[in-house]
């Protein structure tokens, strides 16, 4: 039985590189009709095959993490624009040189994102610190959006240490391209945002949000919402930059007006280091056990990670 399906691989990979030779020799594909339905990338993409696009794109992810044996992640969203540090202090340097008012104000900007990359960086060094040796049950993985920012930050903070990172990378119309810091064979990437923030939640152990815009507000809220409508077990939600996050978000008003439950922004953690952050989501797991010495370690009753994302 193993070889005969050894030699069903075979024969669809052939299919694939029929195609590949035609396209060598300068000659054109064959009629449509005369192509097989899944060696036909033109009848893949049309709109009637969404839902066929729509399955693979969640079922190609899900197959790699599970050959790699990747069961738990820390997700750490936040703003692609945000300046690496080695960006930033050439950036500032030109602007005070300078002396333009505008320049000088965007200078500061960059001295913010810089820091909240430096942060980020800090982080996914941390959870790729406790990771090291760890076996499968324990071992967490540090997951972005693929992109540069705090996303690149994240992935290489991990990466700095030797531990495998992923990126969950989407195509953009213009074109967001994935950081050197991903593993290659986790480095995915995604058309719909749905099935991309589907694969962020389903092996989430805890989120990590740094200062972003309407991306990040939007992954944030999705996750806000599937834990408070328990679709989603609770995880840790953690703000990175509580002076940031007090002034864009007013939940008490919310609570004010009905529209949430007193207790809903209890879901939030507000921290102002990679050291709170991860200490954070340590005390989360730290108490749900019955020995705390034993928190977030490979044995014994207080593992408690497990496949946490909705159905």
């Amino acid at each position: 039985m193993k070889n005969k399906g050894n030699l069903s691989e075979q024969r669809l990979a052939r299919a694939w590189e029929e195609l590949q030779e035609l396209a060598d020799q300068g000659i054109a594909l064959p009629p449509d009709s005369n192509r097989l339905a899944f060696a036909d990338p033109e009848f893949l993409l049309r709109r009637e095959t969404r839902s066929i696009r729509l399955q693979i794109e969640m079922l190609k992810p899900e197959l790699e993490l599970e050959r790699r044996q990747i069961d738990h992640t820390v997700v750490v969203y936040g703003s692609a624009r945000v300046p690496s540090p080695e960006f930033a202090t050439q950036a500032i340097a030109a602007a005070e040189k300078t002396g333009d008012a505008e320049a000088l104000r965007q200078a500061e900007r960059w001295r913010r994102g810089a820091a909240s990359y430096d942060a980020a960086r800090r982080f996914g060094r941390l959870v790729a610190e406790y990771s090291i040796g760890k076996p499968r049950e324990s071992h967490v993985y540090v997951c972005t959006g693929g992109g540069p920012g705090i996303m690149e930050a994240a992935n290489r903070g991990a990466s700095e240490v030797g531990e495998p990172t992923i990126g969950l990378n989407i195509t953009l119309p213009h074109e967001q391209q994935s950081n050197p810091y991903i593993t290659p064979d986790l480095n995915f990437k995604f058309h719909y945002f749905a099935l991309r923030k589907m694969h962020f939640m389903v092996r989430a152990v805890a989120l990590v949000v740094f200062p972003g815009g309407f991306g990040t507000l939007d992954e944030l809220f999705e996750v806000m919402t599937l834990v408070q409508t328990r679709k989603s077990a609770q995880v840790p939600i953690v703000l990175y930059d509580t002076a940031y996050w007090k002034k864009l978000l007013n939940l008490d008003v919310l609570v004010e007006e009905g529209m949430i439950s007193p207790e809903d922004p209890q879901l939030l953690r507000y921290v102002d280091s990679p050291e709170d952050a991860w200490r954070e989501i340590r005390d989360f797991y730290l108490a749900k056990c019955s020995d705390p010495a034993k928190a977030m370690t490979a044995t014994g009753p207080c593992l408690v990670f497990h496949s946490q994302g909705p159905a």
